[in-house]
């Protein structure tokens, strides 16, 4: 009896010292932080410039290289047009850009009508056609859409006329869809007017 008391104790003591160092082995073990969900950044709104009106516009120059072309362009931001006279550099290019409740042709003073929410008078000093011999350089007819000029897509941009040209000056409307912001800008040998696609800045 003694001894079977005795085997039991040792077992006992065995199983105590076996529980003792699974829970030390399992209190060693460095705790596995949960791994953290990745977090989405959204992305920030694109800014397009900023600081343009809807005022009048005006340079006071003019030129009597004539103008040979006009093109529009889509942009992020805002929609293009572009008056090209090849030669002109820039000293002598001048512009009236404004908006108008109607177009109404220089010289005869017969309306145009342009469609959209508001309409875009540009007017470049420099003719549409050769000073000596009067040929056009820019095949146009007045009251009808530019040459070559497509604006579906066009966020901005709604319809694009010919005025005419006379006296030196050559007369555009350009219907946009509300009386939004512009500028106009002066590069090599062309006149530039943007008109933004809000007033808020955002694409």
């Amino acid at each position: 009896m003694a001894r079977k008391r005795k085997r039991a104790r040792k077992a006992t003591v065995w199983v105590a010292l076996a529980l003792t160092g699974a829970t030390a082995a399992v209190a060693a073990t460095p705790a596995q932080a949960a791994p953290a969900r990745a977090s989405v950044a959204t992305p920030p709104a694109t800014a397009c410039p900023t600081g343009w009106g809807s005022t009048a516009e005006t340079r006071t120059a003019t030129t009597t290289v004539p103008v040979t072309n006009v093109r529009t362009g889509r942009q992020a931001c805002y929609d293009r047009m572009v008056v090209d006279l090849p030669g002109a550099g820039t000293k002598g290019l001048g512009y009236s850009v404004r908006y108008v409740d109607q177009l109404r042709q220089d010289g005869s003073g017969h309306p145009i009508p342009v469609s959209g929410g508001a309409i875009l008078e540009v007017r470049v000093t420099a003719p549409a056609y050769d000073p000596e011999t009067g040929a056009p350089t820019y095949p146009a007819r007045a009251g009808r859409p530019l040459p070559g000029v497509d604006l579906t897509g066009y966020r901005t941009f709604r319809d694009a006329r010919f005025g005419g040209s006379f006296e030196g000056e050559t007369q555009i409307g350009l219907g946009v869809r509300a009386r939004l912001p512009f500028r106009v800008l002066v590069l090599t040998d062309r006149v530039v007017v943007d008109v933004a696609h809000n007033w808020n800045g955002t694409r």
